[in-house]
């Protein structure tokens, strides 16, 4: 069987994820103790890791009703010490909604942030 082609006609580069937050202030908290940066924009609500941002969308103050916590997307980031990672996840006392565990040739674990938004973290196992 032949190999389809793809078209090449563009060219496509993920540049930003946005999460609805329910809190903005303590989204942001949250999430500058995770990233170990102060939120950037005006008003600040962005963060920026590896050249995407990661927006923390405000649904209420911009009247958007669509919200459904926890399952509208699972970002994703990549940690070069994942037990690092954890203990701060034990520090902000997270909840983990899947455990260490290693898939394929990473570790991996998902935990809940503080507005019900389910966040994965790995790291390339070594």
């Amino acid at each position: 069987m032949e190999k389809e082609q793809l078209n090449k006609e563009y060219e496509i580069k993920l540049t930003s994820v946005y999460v609805f937050v329910k809190n903005i202030k303590r989204a942001t908290e949250f999430y500058e103790k995770i990233f170990n940066q102060k939120a950037q924009g005006d008003p600040p609500t962005f963060f920026v890791g590896g050249g995407i941002r990661f927006w923390l969308f405000d649904y209420q103050t911009a009247n958007d009703e669509r919200a459904v916590f926890g399952h509208n997307c699972l970002p994703s980031f990549e940690v070069n010490d994942i037990k690092s990672f954890m203990t701060k996840l034990e520090e902000l006392k997270v909840k983990i909604v899947y455990p260490l565990t290693l898939l394929g040739k990473s570790l991996v674990l998902e935990f809940t942030d503080t507005e019900g938004n389910d966040i994965e973290v790995w790291q390339p196992n070594k």
